[in-house]
């Protein structure tokens, strides 16, 4: 882990972006989009100078930041897997069977929740609704959100991530 953060380049130019849409009176407004672009530089999670460099770049008190990165659940204040699992616990995922996607996960990755594979390949966690109640069960690998999932189902698709990594 390094002490210090900034864009890079071609990052800080979105940066300069994002802010652009924004009062000049209303910088503070920019947190979550900067958040989200300094995350994905990092790899899918905010180290704490990130948060300070966005923090000092939008001329907010790093705790102001910081409130927010430890608050949304898209935020990841540690490092996780390549592939980031978030299974719905909400109740609608609950009920058409989000526990048994949590167990089929856990037994087919060897890992418990907010735990990361040892290859580093997969991060398993539970999230509070992920906004497609209709279609739960529910689960969002990194950007791209599963629905009407089985055990099955989902362990298909954790097969056919490793597969991919292995080519």
């Amino acid at each position: 882990m390094t002490d210090s953060f900034s864009f890079t380049p071609e990052n800080q130019i979105k940066a300069e972006e994002i802010l652009k849409k924004y009062p000049a009176t209303h910088r503070q407004s920019a947190l979550v989009p900067l958040l989200d672009l300094a995350q994905r530089q990092l790899q899918g999670w905010l180290s704490q100078p990130a948060i300070e460099a966005i923090a000092a770049f939008l001329e907010i008190p790093f705790l102001k930041a910081f409130e927010v990165a430890s608050f949304y659940s898209l935020f990841h204040l540690k490092p996780v897997g390549k592939h980031h699992v978030q299974i719905c616990g909400t109740t609608p995922c609950w009920l058409r069977g989000s526990d048994e996607l949590r167990q089929a996960c856990t037994e087919h990755l060897g890992i418990n929740l907010q735990e990361t594979t040892s290859d580093q390949l997969f991060t398993l966690n539970e999230v509070e609704c992920l906004g497609a109640c209709i279609h739960a069960p529910v689960v969002q690998i990194n950007d791209t959100i599963y629905e009407n999932l089985t055990p099955y189902t989902l362990v298909e698709i954790l097969k056919n991530l490793a597969k991919e990594e292995e080519s």
